[in-house]
């Protein structure tokens, strides 16, 4: 049997990646790894609900932004919270695009990655 476990995002502030994902979804560090030499870091997240992980990767040295291509991928959360996560969300200005017919919107990161947020249906 195969199952779900993580997915990678790759960081360039660690700290201030931490700080977003507990803000704007509530993820905490579960697991932590660094290498030897401290050229990486990897934390991963949880949701303290389901078993699977977001993995964050810093590495020390990298200088350049990531090139997310044209971004047509994308982590999704489901909620029951939904119009009050929308708010706090665009408090934050985190809010990047809305699709009202399909009841979504998505979110980005400190990194620009893309995150949906469903209403529980």
């Amino acid at each position: 049997m195969i199952t779900f476990d993580h997915f990678n995002f790759n960081v360039m502030d660690l700290d201030r990646s931490l700080q977003f994902y507990k803000a704007a979804l509530g993820l905490l560090p579960v697991r932590e790894k660094e290498a030897a030499d401290g050229s990486f870091k990897l934390v991963f997240l949880g949701d303290g609900k389901s078993d699977f992980l977001l993995e964050l990767t810093y590495l020390r040295d990298r200088k350049e932004a990531y090139d997310l291509g044209e971004c047509e991928y994308h982590l999704a959360f489901v909620t029951d919270e939904f119009e009050e996560l929308h708010e706090k969300h665009k408090k934050m200005d985190a809010v990047c695009y809305e699709n009202e017919d399909m009841g979504i919107y998505f979110i980005k990161d400190p990194d620009g990655y893309w995150i949906e947020i469903v209403p529980k249906r």
